[in-house]
This record gives C-alpha cells, structure tokens and sequence, in this order.
C-alpha cells in the first residue's frame, strides 16, 4: 500500500488528533512511497533498526518514536546513527505514542485487560483501566499471573488486602496515576514503572502496587496492531522484541 494511505489510516483508527502528546505521532521520518514489508516494535532503537535492515522492511511501526519534547535538538551520536540508518535503507519510520495506549480495542491497556481477564468497568474514558476479576483471589496468584503472564517478574508493593478483585492499570511509566486509583477504590494498581514515594502512597493508602514493566506492558499494543494490519492490507508484518529488562 501507499505510505500516505497507511499514515491516514493509522491517524483515523488510532483517532490521534484526541490527543496531547509528549512527541509526534504519525510518520516521522519519511522512507519509500510504496510499502509491503513492516517491522513492529515497542522502541525505535537501533537493534530495532538493523533487524528491519536484515528483513529489508519498506516501515518500521513503534511506539516509542523520535523527536520527544525533553530531548537535545542536536542530531549528533547515536540519534544520528538512527536517523542515517533509516535514511540510507529509504525505510520509513511511524511512532504512535499515547494513541496505542489508549486505543480501545488494540492500545496497550486494552490487550493488558484481556491479558488478565478483567472485566472493564472504567467510570470514564482516559489511559487509566478499571477492571474487575471473576472472583476474589489472594494477592499472591495475581502478581503470579501478572509476572507469568508478561513473562517478567513484577515488583509488588503491598497495601492491599489479602484477596483482591478489583484492578485499576496503565501501561508504560504511569505510577503517577496510583491516586486515581485509589480514588476508584480499586484493590491493586499496576503500571511499568516505580517511584520511590510510590511505596508509602500503597502502605497508607490501603492499595498494592504492582510494578510490571515499562517495556513488558507495552509489547502488546504494537504487536497487535501490526497483525491487525497485516489482516486488513495483507501487508507482510513482522514483530521484533528487543530485550528490555525495564
């Protein structure tokens, strides 16, 4: 397909004019007119890049793009790396960052939901899930399947009580959002990351945290996406996961 047909595609499914983001999201480095083959993954790093180099991508589709508000203008050392990669292979490269978060069907925090088998009860529409198990179960079996189920070991910070139902969750580093759990009323929070201060809101707030992997809750989102693509265009879509212990 055209790269501008599959560029408004993804701005429309993924409806990225909703919102405020911290880096672009659509194409942002412009490769061939003409795509076939696509590389996904969760960060445009340049391990990413030599695998499409190896597989001769004509896109690479990721969520953790370039261009991020926080970081340097210069493009010197391994951004320049990167970016010479990509330009000399004539490979375009496409991030979606919050869209493939929050996406209803495919973003990350949907797939989690599923993942886990929560049934979404979310009072209002944002990044942050509220969802709800079947049963009660101990807090242990939970965190068990969190870690089995990404295939990392979650980090639990416990607050809560003993057995647990409900669940409130966002991918990524969104500890931040632990207060609104708390104000859901939910019995666990899982997110990516961890902060330091994190650990006394769970203890005096009466909620577990659970700590499960920046990378690890945002593998599914762009893997998803790449199949759904690969469905829809018959595009030819590969997966790559780089290792990230974080």
């Amino acid at each position: 397909m055209l790269r501008s047909e599959l560029v408004s595609y993804l701005a429309n499914f993924l409806e990225v004019d909703h919102y405020k983001d911290y880096a672009p999201n659509g194409l942002q480095v412009e490769g061939k007119a003409q795509i076939k083959r696509v590389v996904t993954g969760v960060t445009a790093c340049q391990a990413l890049l030599d695998k499409a180099v190896e597989l001769q991508a004509d896109a690479i589709l990721v969520h953790h793009g370039y261009f991020w508000k926080s970081e340097p203008q210069e493009i010197v050392d391994f951004k320049q790396k990167r970016i010479k990669t990509l330009l000399l292979n004539d490979i375009n490269l496409l991030g979606y960052h919050l869209p493939l978060d929050g996406h209803l069907e495919l973003g990350n925090n949907a797939m989690l939901g599923k993942l886990w088998e929560l049934e979404d009860i979310t009072p209002v529409p944002g990044l942050v899930r509220l969802g709800r198990l079947t049963q009660p179960v101990p807090i242990s079996a939970f965190v068990a399947k969190v870690s089995t189920s990404l295939n990392r070991q979650a980090l639990h910070l416990p607050g809560g009580p003993e057995r647990v139902q409900t669940i409130a969750w966002c991918s990524g580093g969104a500890q931040g959002y632990i207060n609104q759990a708390i104000a859901w009323g939910a019995d666990v929070y899982i997110s990516g990351e961890v902060s330091e201060q994190t650990t006394h809101l769970a203890r005096e707030s009466g909620i577990h945290y659970v700590a499960a992997g920046h990378h690890a809750t945002e593998r599914l989102g762009i893997k998803a996406l790449g199949e759904h693509l690969a469905e829809k265009f018959d595009l030819e879509c590969h997966f790559v996961d780089v290792y990230n212990p974080v």
